[in-house]
């Protein structure tokens, strides 16, 4: 069961401009989900970046990304004068935070933050520069982003920050068979619990 709106702001007065990642298309099953699920916070914008619209596999520039992302905002902000809550799957939640220093939006919220390239390298540069609250919701099986070094990094932080772990969650959040049998649940069940610390957080810092 999805969590209920808040009822001290009605949920069309926020915006959630919700990012997909480097693989997933905004049509996608993960993403729909996702975007049904979010819609309880708000109204939920989704949009593709130029190379997934293309039907390109390899991901745009940064700063075509950064760009596509802001212009994508700017269309929805057309419609909408409330507070904006930018989030996003893996690389759009990424792009997002590079978004938030240039464009003013009250919340971030990424679903598996990738904290290490596919090369190694930390991408921690933009965390430590943001001032927006940020909430990480990040699965313990995430091999993108070790949550040991995900601590050091928000221990540098100087914009608040909350993480969600999804024990036994995978980049997508997916659980594996052995936790849903030790932790006696469905992945839906899991997924609720995702959004409630969604909502909470939201609740807080986008009224």
């Amino acid at each position: 069961m999805l969590a209920p709106r808040d009822p001290s702001t009605p949920s069309s007065h926020r915006l959630v401009l919700f990012a997909h990642g480097a693989g997933l298309a905004s049509s996608h099953a993960w993403m729909t989900g996702w975007a049904a699920r979010l819609s309880s916070l708000g109204r939920v914008v989704t949009f593709d970046y130029p190379y997934m619209a293309a039907g390109k596999k390899r991901p745009d520039a940064h700063d075509t990304l950064v760009d596509a992302h802001r212009a994508a905002l700017a269309d929805a902000r057309r419609a909408h004068r409330g507070p904006v809550v930018l989030a996003g799957k893996s690389m759009g939640s990424r792009i997002g935070c590079h978004v938030a220093l240039l464009e003013k939006v009250a919340a971030l919220v990424c679903l598996g933050y990738p904290l290490v390239s596919q090369s190694g390298k930390l991408r921690d540069e933009v965390l430590r520069a943001l001032r927006t609250p940020i909430l990480f919701v990040q699965g313990t099986r995430d091999s993108l982003c070790p949550l040991d070094e995900l601590a050091k990094v928000r221990a540098r932080m100087s914009a608040p920050n909350e993480l969600f772990v999804v024990e036994g969650g995978d980049h997508s959040l997916a659980l594996s068979v052995a936790a849903r049998r030790t932790r006696s649940v469905t992945q839906a069940e899991s997924d609720d619990d995702v959004l409630r610390a969604i909502t909470t957080f939201v609740t807080r810092h986008a009224r």
